[in-house]
């Protein structure tokens, strides 16, 4: 946009100011009815999916095992040097499981076959059977009752009445006769493990322990009669009920997750949200220390974000978190271009742009808005095109998310620019026509003009950086590589306990009445199940998919060897026997074998070793298995219609507050030894190993996609300060500040211990949206001021104090405003809160600092050269 159009677009905005205004609001109409017409579900990022080896073999587990949907949620009962095995607790928790079951709403999602299962199930079951005996002491051996009444789930097991009046009629030296038996390792109370109810501490062959666990097993929500928030709230029942029965336990589940991360992102913003507006209005007073001035930009501020949310609905784009950072750099860079739209209105009016000149009388609001936007659209239109085009590169992305992200950022930028650059611009004029009329005086300086403070601030750092552009340099590219080697280490995981909320500060417990928070527990039940206890569900456990010879005696051996071989450092869970929680075909051998005479003896006559695993004839061992226990059977074999055994599969509980990734390299590390000593391949999948897929790829997505935003908005301003100045160096200079700002935002996340992952990284884009808006502002007013004045020193201090100014204004309204976050209860809100704050204000020193010095030495250097 040469010169000459400038003017001519100045000149069209302020003749037709009204049709411009009244053109723009029915087209701000328009495109905000979409926000109530177009549909804006909730996503998640991973939804668009990657095609992987893990993602294939989980698909084909579910196809073939069939995918175990229910939604688990754990009761942990503990008393820390005490006992939590005595009979009254035990019938504490059975009397807790009848109540649900009374409970319509919570029984309604309740699982229909085994609604719940804990050892207080175990004893009482064994309790009920040993009275049946008392009752019929002839019964035939084989089908003894105490065998089959002590498999909970079964038809023979007794109903959970039966097992409360079976305990309630025991003695206490009963139950402990029957914890023994069932607490024996050489027991045989068939069934699942027992103490896979206990934490890991349990001290294996004893009848008392510190805690223990109940599994509720819920409805998957896409059933008929269930749904998500039904789960969820049964859950929160269920927790308030475990507290009326016990002192000291809790319930984990994800519907007390969300409950939690709701409840903290409602008080976070009841408590920083009216700090935050009052901030952000007190701060753009001060900056305009204009109403009027205020109230349009915040006008302004609103019609941005009805053309996003307008877009977003008519579009269906779904939200998620990856669009985190969108309204924020919205917001942002609408509060820039308004600051920089009205003061250099405010400059044009007062004669500050004709230098001394001081023949230039008062401007009246038309000529000075002539001026003004004349003056400034230019800087405009670079950093909205530039901005927008590197944030619509992210379109090549094979994820819609990302996708989502550069639809609206971009979109997004160019609805900024026709906002500030034309309505507010039209409303400004009309309004000031409006007071001139009314004989209204409307004296205000831009910031940063004049003999003020600020004034003298912004002139001594022109005078710090003309004097050592070079020190200033070296101490800036110093810092920024510190920034890039601390970067190095900086954390890339991706961790779901790092979202869950973590308990109020001390000071916030203070607060009055309704701004005072809740308490935050779920953070420490998670660490605490995570080191005592097996997770249950989708999303702690990895599975492996074997295929091959799985016939093979060798592979039982090598599963049974890592069951036993399982580091306890790592992120698999392993119990207090010393074993690691993996289901395999081993194990579950092992498992029928202790119950059924038989398959035993089977085993026995194929058993080489004496390992208790068949080392020869292995089919005909899974044969019998299948026909004994079908079910149990089916969960680690993959039996065809031919009776040929053509895959298994390995069930892996790990640690729920670990990161995907490390759980996934555990995994992966179990399939790989399979794979060193058996003639199969072994493919590490499940919940946390696809997630740990997902944000790993998208993660690289976003890499990419960073870099291709850097490269687009590079080739654009060489390009464009070619075309306008044929000073291609321009726009590399203009980039270098951006870049060095980003460096040390990195930097400063890795002294923080801030993640970098598929969340921050997308925050992070704020550094180059607002790192380049700010720094085309300066080397466009710097070009501008050079046309202007025949001395360097000159040129660079009006630069800077009057762009400079408008900087400062909006980098301390922006920065201020959302940098409060950092207060926020919930996670991510801090995280984005700190993230945001720290992009905002290494930009603007960037561009106050570094900038300017480059502009200096490359003046010399022509100079020089000359």
């Amino acid at each position: 946009m040469s010169e000459k159009l400038t003017s001519r677009y100045a000149e069209l905005l302020t003749s037709h100011s009204r049709l411009i205004i009244a053109l723009l609001l029915v087209v701000t109409t328009v495109v905000g009815v979409g926000s109530v017409v177009g549909t804006t579900e909730e996503g998640q990022i991973g939804q668009a999916g990657i095609d992987s080896p893990e993602q294939t073999a989980l698909d084909r587990i579910d196809s073939t095992y069939g995918a175990d949907d229910a939604v688990v949620a754990q009761v942990v009962v503990r008393d820390e040097g005490s006992d939590i095995l005595t009979r009254e607790s035990l019938l504490r928790s059975l009397r807790l499981q009848q109540e649900l079951r009374e409970n319509e709403s919570i029984n309604a999602t309740l699982r229909n076959e085994t609604g719940m299962i804990g050892i207080e199930n175990v004893v009482a079951n064994v309790a009920y059977a040993h009275e049946q005996a008392d009752q019929a002491p002839t019964s035939d051996p084989e089908n003894d009752s105490t065998t089959a009444a002590s498999r909970p789930g079964q038809q023979s097991s007794p109903t959970l009445d039966q097992q409360i009046a079976a305990l309630e009629s025991s003695s206490d030296e009963q139950v402990e006769t029957y914890l023994s038996r069932i607490l024996d390792s050489n027991g045989t109370v068939s069934g699942s493990n027992p103490t896979e109810f206990l934490s890991t501490g349990y001290k294996s062959g004893t009848t008392t322990a510190e805690a223990r666990t109940t599994l509720v097993f819920q409805q998957n929500p896409s059933e008929v009669d269930a749904t998500t928030q039904t789960v969820n709230d049964a859950q929160v029942a269920i927790d308030s009920l475990v507290d009326k029965q016990f002192t000291d336990a809790f319930v984990f589940g994800q519907g007390i997750i969300d409950a939690e991360s709701s409840q903290a992102i409602g008080d976070t913003f009841i408590i920083i949200t009216p700090v935050a507006i009052v901030l952000l209005l007190v701060v753009l007073t001060i900056a305009y220390r204009d109403l009027m001035d205020v109230l349009v930009s915040v006008f302004g501020i609103g019609v941005v974000m009805v053309w996003y949310t307008g877009i977003q609905g008519w579009l269906g784009i779904p939200s998620n978190s990856t669009l985190i950072a969108v309204p924020f750099l919205l917001i942002g860079l609408s509060i820039d271009y308004s600051l920089h739209v009205v003061m250099r209105y405010r400059e044009a009016r007062e004669g500050v742009l004709d230098g001394n000149d001081e023949s230039i009388d008062r401007r009246d609001p038309t000529s000075a808005m002539n001026i003004g936007i004349a003056g400034v659209v230019l800087a405009l239109v670079t950093a909205a095109f530039s901005t927008a085009v590197g944030f619509f590169s992210n379109y090549i992305s094979p994820l819609g998310s990302i996708q989502d992200f550069a639809i609206l950022s971009g979109v997004g930028i160019v609805a900024i620019f026709l906002v500030f650059g034309a309505l507010i611009p039209a409303i400004k004029l009309e309004l000031e026509q409006l007071f001139e009329r009314c004989n209204r005086d409307r004296h205000t300086p831009a910031v940063g003009i004049g003999s003020g403070r600020l004034n003298r601030i912004l002139s001594g750092v022109s005078t710090l950086v003309q004097r050592v552009p070079i020190v200033v340099l070296v101490v800036s590219v110093v810092l920024a590589s510190a920034g890039v080697y601390g970067a190095t280490g900086i954390d890339t995981e991706f961790n779901q306990a790092d979202f869950i909320p973590q308990d109020a500060p001390e000071w916030m417990n203070s607060l009055p009445g309704p701004f005072a928070p809740g308490d935050y527990e779920v953070s420490e039940n998670l660490d605490y199940l995570s080191d005592n206890f097996r997770q249950r569900g989708q999303n702690a456990e990895g599975q492996i998919l074997i295929r091959g010879d799985v016939t093979a005696p060798t592979l039982l051996t090598a599963t049974d060897d890592v069951t036993h071989n399982t580091d306890r450092s790592g992120t698999i869970v392993v119990g207090s026997d010393g074993r690691a929680a993996i289901e395999s075909p081993a194990s579950v051998i092992r498992s029928v074998a202790a119950e059924n005479q038989t398959v035993a003896t089977a085993i026995e006559t194929r058993d080489t070793n004496g390992d208790g695993l068949p080392n020869r004839d292995v089919e005909a061992v899974y044969d019998l298995v299948f026909e004994t226990a079908p079910d149990q059977a089916s969960s680690v074999l993959y039996r065809a219609d031919n009776g040929s055994y053509e895959s298994a599969r390995l069930i892996v509980g790990v640690q729920g507050n670990a990161s995907a990734q490390s759980v996934a390299g555990d995994v992966r590390d179990v399939a790989a030894s399979i794979e060193e000593t058996t003639p199969v391949t072994a493919v590490a999948t499940g919940g946390p190993v696809i997630t740990a897929v997902v944000q790993s790829g998208l993660f690289e997505t976003l890499i990419e996609g960073f870099a291709i935003t850097l490269g687009v908005i590079l080739a654009l301003l060489v390009g464009l300060y070619w075309w306008r100045y044929r000073a291609p160096g321009l726009g590399v200079l203009t980039l270098v500040p951006v870049v060095i700002a980003l460096a040390w935002l990195l930097g400063t996340m890795a002294v923080l211990d801030v993640p970098f992952n598929s969340e921050t990284v997308v925050i992070t884009s704020l550094a180059i949206g607002l790192g380049v808006d700010y720094s085309i502002h300066v080397s466009e007013r710097f070009v501008d001021e050079r046309a202007r004045h025949d001395s360097l020193a000159d040129t660079l201090t009006t630069a800077l104090t009057g762009t400079g100014g408008a900087l400062l204004g909006s980098a301390v309204t922006t920065a201020a405003g959302f940098g409060v976050l950092a207060l926020a209860l919930s996670p991510p809100l801090q995280r984005f809160g700190i993230v945001t704050g720290l992009s905002i204000v290494y930009a603007f020193i960037a561009c106050m600092t570094v900038l300017p010095c480059l502009l200096i030495l490359r003046k010399r250097l022509l100079a020089r050269l000359a």
